[in-house]
């Protein structure tokens, strides 16, 4: 079972989480999430244990607990959503829906739009009269 581990101390190593929750059960794997810009902790992370009775475990009684002086947050980690890189992020469109045009112009020709505006453009506001 893979479980979310919140609010950790920014000196939190892979290595603290699984001595941490190694007493609820075999730790199969432990991450801390690293800023790439910075490559500083973003204070958060993940355990995966092996049994999910020790995960449901170690979830309850960590939950809320003080580990290296904050107290952190302990719960089953969600799973993502599959296709993350052409989600719509809550914009309204869905994927494949392209914006539609907000000028004047309208044509299918996406391009068509833009010639039209550089065309009026240049016979309205190029004039030396």
């Amino acid at each position: 079972m893979n479980i979310f581990v919140a609010k950790l101390s920014s000196d939190t190593t892979p290595g603290n989480l699984t001595e941490l929750f190694s007493q609820f059960g075999n730790v199969a794997t432990t991450k801390v999430i690293m800023d790439k810009v910075t490559g500083r902790s973003k204070c958060y992370g993940f355990v995966e244990m092996e049994n999910e009775e020790d995960a449901l475990s170690a979830i309850e009684q960590l939950d809320n607990s003080n580990f290296m002086d904050h107290d952190i947050v302990v719960k089953k980690s969600e799973s993502r959503p599959q296709n993350r890189r052409h989600s719509n992020h809550g914009f309204g469109r869905q994927e494949g829906q392209r914006h539609k045009q907000s000028s004047s112009f309208n044509s299918n020709n996406p391009h068509e739009g833009n010639q039209q505006h550089r065309n009026y453009q240049n016979n309205n506001f190029n004039r030396y009269d």
